[in-house]
């Protein structure tokens, strides 16, 4: 369990904050391209608990900028998209993408008052339909080379959805390895996850791996007299997990869990192919599900909008706290371990049921919450060292630090996992898994 403090220090993103500025080392992805039309309306967001608008301008580029005039502090939401800039509806007042006034209509003709005035603005980039943030100190780092968002579009699948919770409950959840055979298991014996290799050995034995990029998390379970399964998850930072292949539809996937604020957290979430067009059923299953029912990504009819006045009005879904993620005791008793309508409504009812903020001082951590533990301990020593010495984690501006992905592999059991998995786990553009999951 953490102390109060502890708590606090890991789980608070807005500025000033030890975590959240930690977090303003790395770019940051927070919406696709294909939302920000060129001279189109501005979007609300919120990015570690800063209100902002995000637009494309009149040369197709992205800006991000305060949600709120530095005139007068009317909303920016409203502003004109138009000639390169944003324009202030209440007085004219029209910026850059950069952040700079470009004019004032309402002060004299001569007036040099627009060159010392700026509205805060934060670089952004684009890559493979993602757009991507840089909130920190300084001219910005190459894009990390995430392979997700490097692969050609017919590999990939990208989703976007926000979670009532904290990042950390969010990213938990996906490194913790137990937890996948029970929660998302069936009460009968039919469906495709009662055939997962982990649902064989329930008490699987965990070890993990400090990297230079997070922690490499090994669960091993038995499989044959002579051999082991490993499943090893990653978390990369500063909030990205990736999750092992299963053996019928071997793609990979993972999460960025992005911070919206301290109590809401935007999922995005991949599944790729390295090496080929993303299966035709997996991909139809991710964005229409399942028989009525949620698969690991939110499908395209899941979303319940709201006003233009919320963060990422269009991405809230009709899974929520305020109605107990449409919970059904009548297929827990007869189907469904959980009682929830598909996999990730599953997680994210467990992760945010209880409260945005859990009180881990209230926790009883067991062997298997081995790679929760490891997870903690490494972002509280950096969030720490950055606070106190202004240390930045080591290669944090290294793009290729991030060619990683989790696996799932059979091994003898006299072999090291450390050791045999490393060139399973490097990603490599237009390679192979390297093995069969």
């Amino acid at each position: 369990m953490l102390t109060y403090e502890q708590n606090e220090m890991i789980t608070r993103v807005g500025p000033g904050a030890p975590m959240g500025e930690l977090f303003r080392n790395y770019w940051i992805p927070f919406l696709p391209s294909a939302d920000l039309e060129r001279d189109g309306e501005p979007m609300r967001v919120r990015l570690l608990c800063e209100d902002l608008v995000a637009f494309r301008d009149s040369e197709g580029r992205v800006g991000l900028v305060d949600h709120a005039c530095p005139h007068r502090g009317a909303p920016m939401l409203f502003a004109r998209n138009e000639d390169c800039g944003l324009r202030c509806v209440y007085h004219g007042w029209k910026f850059h993408r950069d952040g700079r006034t470009v004019d004032t209509p309402a002060e004299p003709e001569r007036s040099r008052f627009k060159d010392n005035v700026k509205i805060k603005a934060y670089p952004c980039q684009e890559r493979n339909g993602v757009v991507w943030a840089w909130m920190g100190k300084g001219a910005p780092p190459p894009l990390p080379n995430f392979e997700w968002n490097m692969v050609p579009a017919e590999n990939v699948v990208v989703t976007f959805r926000i979670q009532e919770c904290n990042w950390l409950q969010a990213l938990e959840g996906e490194i913790d390895s137990a937890h996948a055979p029970l929660l998302h298991g069936r009460a009968d014996s039919e469906g495709f996850i009662n055939q997962w290799r982990a649902v064989a050995d329930l008490r699987p034995t965990f070890d993990c791996l400090r990297q230079d990029f997070g922690v490499s998390i090994a669960s091993r379970r038995a499989n044959e007299v002579d051999s082991y399964y490993w499943r090893v998850n990653q978390f990369v930072l500063p909030f990205f997990t990736c999750v092992p292949p299963q053996s019928k539809f071997p793609e990979l996937s993972g999460h960025a869990w992005m911070p919206i604020d301290d109590e809401n957290t935007m999922a995005i979430m991949f599944s790729y192919r390295p090496d080929g067009p993303m299966y035709e059923k997996s991909r139809e299953v991710f964005l229409n599900g399942h028989k009525g029912r949620q698969a690991a990504h939110a499908t395209h009819d899941v979303y319940a909008p709201k006003t233009r006045m919320e963060p990422f009005a269009k991405y809230w879904t009709k899974f929520n706290p305020g109605n107990t993620y449409q919970f059904n005791y009548e297929d827990q008793k007869s189907t469904y371990n959980s009682g929830l309508p598909g996999l990730w409504v599953q997680d994210a009812a467990c992760q945010s049921g209880v409260a945005a903020i859990y009180d881990r001082t209230k926790e009883n951590l067991a062997t298997s919450d081995t790679g929760i533990v490891a997870t903690r301990r490494l972002l509280l020593e950096l969030a720490g060292q950055y606070k106190d010495k202004g240390v930045k984690p080591p290669r944090a501006d290294d793009p290729d630090l991030y060619m990683v992905r989790a696996i799932s592999v059979r091994l003898p059991k006299d072999a090291r996992w450390q050791s045999e998995c490393k060139d399973f786990m490097r990603a490599e553009l237009g390679k192979g898994l390297g093995y069969e999951p």
